[in-house]
C-alpha cells in the first residue's frame, strides 16, 4: 500500500472521483463507480472483488475498520482534508472512505424462469437500494431496472443497498415491453385498484414482482400483463412506500416457502 496526500480540489484524481460520484454518464463512460463507507468496501473485498483506489482522511486511517480494509488492499490510498472529503461525500456521516471500483460486466442473460424483481421507473435512490437489499435477503437473485429508474450502481443506491448488489445479477435500462411477456412464471404487480389480496396468492414457486414509480405506480402495460395484488391495510392509509410494499411481498413469498 502507498499513501499519497492530495490537497487541491482541482487535482485530476479528485476531479475523476467527483465525476464518478455526481454523473451517471461519467460512470458509464469510465466503467467505474464509487463505494462510500467502510462497510461497502469490506463487503466488496469479501466478495473477492478488486478496489482500484481509496480516498480517505488522516483521522479515518487510524480507525480499526480501515485497518481491516488495508489488510486486503494493496493499492493507492489518497489522503485528503476533512473539508474536501465532506464536499465530496454524499452522506457526510460515515467513516471517511471512498473506494473506486469497476462496474460489474455481467455476461449472463436474463433468466425467464427465476424469481425476479423489476423496478419500473422507480426513481428514488433510497427506495431502489432498499428494494435490492430486501430482494437479496429474500433470496431473489435477479433484478431488472427499466429506463427512467435510478441508476443501480450510483453511490446513493449502493449505499442504500448495503452490499446487496454484490450477490445480485442486475440489468439496467431495459424496456418493459421488450421482455416482460417472455417470463414463464407468474408476474405480479402491486396496485391498490382492482387487485386481489397478496395473501390469497400461491407464492410457493418462482415468480416476478413489478414495482412502479413512487407517485404513479406501474404502467398500464404492466397492469395488462400481470396479476395485480394489494396489501390489506386495516389502518386505511392510501398507499405504502414502494420499498415497504415490495419488502412485504418478498417476505410473504419467503413465509410460504419455509
Amino acid at each position: 500500500m502507498s499513501t499519497i496526500f492530495l490537497e487541491s480540489k482541482d487535482n485530476p484524481k479528485i476531479k475523476h472521483l467527483r465525476g464518478l460520484i455526481e454523473q451517471n454518464s461519467f460512470r458509464k463512460k469510465q466503467g467505474q463507480t464509487v463505494l462510500e463507507g467502510t462497510h461497502l468496501a469490506l463487503s466488496w473485498l469479501q466478495a473477492n472483488r478488486k478496489i482500484n483506489s481509496i480516498f480517505t482522511t488522516e483521522h479515518a486511517l487510524e480507525h480499526p475498520d480501515f485497518e481491516e480494509i488495508l489488510n486486503s488492499y494493496t493499492g493507492h490510498v489518497f489522503v485528503i482534508g476533512e473539508s474536501l472529503y465532506k464536499d465530496l461525500s454524499t452522506l457526510g456521516t460515515t467513516l471517511a472512505c471512498l473506494a473506486i471500483v469497476d462496474l460489474p460486466n455481467s455476461r449472463q442473460a436474463l433468466q425467464y424462469d427465476q424469481d425476479t424483481l423489476i423496478l419500473e421507473n422507480v426513481q428514488d435512490p433510497g427506495n431502489a437500494g432498499t428494494l435490492l437489499r430486501s430482494a437479496a435477503a429474500a433470496g431473489i437473485k435477479q433484478v431488472v431496472c427499466t429506463k427512467g429508474s435510478a441508476s443501480l450502481w450510483s453511490p446513493r443506491v449502493l449505499r442504500a443497498g448495503m452490499g446487496a448488489h454484490f450477490s445480485l445479477q442486475t440489468f439496467e435500462n431495459l424496456v418493459l415491453e421488450d421482455f416482460l411477456e417472455r417470463f414463464e412464471i407468474p408476474v405480479y404487480v402491486t396496485s391498490s385498484h382492482q387487485a386481489e389480496s397478496l395473501y390469497s396468492k400461491d407464492l410457493s414457486k418462482a415468480c416476478v414482482w413489478v414495482l412502479g414509480n413512487e407517485g404513479q405506480g406501474v404502467s398500464d402495460y404492466a397492469l395488462a400483463h400481470a396479476e395485480a395484488v394489494c396489501i390489506p391495510q386495516p389502518g386505511g392509509q392510501e398507499s405504502l412506500n414502494v420499498a415497504i410494499a415490495g419488502s412485504v411481498c418478498f417476505f410473504e413469498m419467503v413465509r410460504q416457502r419455509l
